[in-house]
């Protein structure tokens, strides 16, 4: 079988390499995603985007790989569109129009439930089955019988969680994956370790950034330990500061308290305040939000970004609470997305 996939993010790729591992040796991806699972039509690091002003840098770029995409998927069996919404929905929209009884599968679906709700019923016009990871996400959708819950897949990826919690003079640092986040929270993590002596500073960075990338990006890290095993350095640390996105939720998952921050290009803070209509940024707490139960962790973003705010919540904060707070969020998600997603493209 010939799959076509996108999945743009590295988040989105850290899934599709779990998923793999349930799939038949002979499924071909065939599309865009991590050279690692094999012959991508483009490298992920030329698609990475940070907002709206570069991504309306490269509109043109992506009209062009789209058709590419729906040009590739003539010759495959089903289609696996993975998050990235804002290619992945044109792009589902033109495959539904070009070959109508083309299986399209959407796993990590746009935060419907947090902004442009429109998109709920393009989702079930365009796509054959939609596999979420949000438990709450199926009550905004009509078509009952087109979307399932499959789990969570960090619950499948993450090999272990903390027993209980350890002093181990070890500081987790996750600057982000894009340029913006990098340059933007480097200064103050370095100021940050400076004022949080007698440990361990650890600094994670993504195994795809080559030496010329992170001397480019991340400036000064001389007084860090580098690290490119999140998931292990985590559960090592007694304590992350990390910037907004996926690894605030592993970190959650794995028990470690840690700090949330982000520092977003103000015009795009700006319009995403607008449109988004949440509380919370970090999915731990939108969680907790849902459940009914108070926040798990603190949040900062843009100006609150500093190093006095950080390293305050660093020192007062109830770890202990943290900690069983989040083995009531592992209970609430649940695991197995992976195996659950891979019977459904097999099907």
């Amino acid at each position: 079988m010939k799959l076509l996939v996108s999945a743009m993010e590295t988040s989105s790729n850290i899934h599709l390499k779990e998923l793999k591992k349930h799939l038949s040796d002979d499924i071909e991806f065939v599309g865009v995603f991590d050279k690692e699972l094999g012959k991508p039509l483009y490298d992920l690091t030329t698609l990475a985007i940070m907002g709206i002003v570069d991504a309306l840098k490269k509109l043109r770029f992506f009209f062009k790989l789209r058709d590419e995409l729906v040009l590739a998927a003539k010759d495959c069996d089903k289609v696996l569109l993975m998050d990235s919404s804002g290619f992945n929905l044109p792009l589902a929209k033109k495959l539904k129009a070009t070959y109508p009884k083309k299986d399209i599968i959407y796993y990590i679906l746009p935060q419907a439930w947090a902004w442009k709700p429109k998109r709920v019923k393009k989702l079930e016009k365009y796509c054959t089955k939609l596999c979420s990871i949000i438990p709450f996400e199926k009550e905004i959708y009509n078509n009952k019988e087109k979307i399932i819950y499959v789990g969570h897949p960090l619950l499948d990826e993450i090999s272990a969680f903390k027993k209980n919690l350890t002093s181990s003079k070890k500081i987790a640092f996750m600057p982000g994956s894009r340029k913006t986040e990098i340059k933007n929270h480097m200064p103050i993590f370095r100021e940050l370790a400076k004022k949080i002596p007698n440990k361990e500073h650890i600094l994670i960075i993504p195994a795809k950034f080559d030496k010329k990338y992170i001397e480019k990006n991340y400036g000064d890290i001389s007084d860090f330990t580098i690290s490119i095993q999140a998931h292990k350095t985590l559960q090592d640390s007694e304590y992350a500061f990390i910037c907004s996105g996926t690894a605030t939720l592993e970190a959650a998952l794995i028990g470690t308290p840690f700090t949330l921050s982000y520092i977003a290009k103000k015009i795009d803070y700006f319009i995403g305040s607008r449109f988004v209509k949440l509380n919370f940024v970090g999915l731990a707490n939108i969680f907790f939000e849902k459940m009914g139960k108070n926040q798990i962790h603190k949040e900062f973003l843009q100006e609150e970004v500093t190093v006095e705010n950080l390293l305050s919540d660093y020192n007062t904060m109830d770890k202990k609470l943290f900690f069983e707070k989040s083995q009531i969020l592992r209970e609430y998600l649940k695991s197995g997305s992976s195996q659950n997603v891979a019977g459904i493209i097999q099907n």
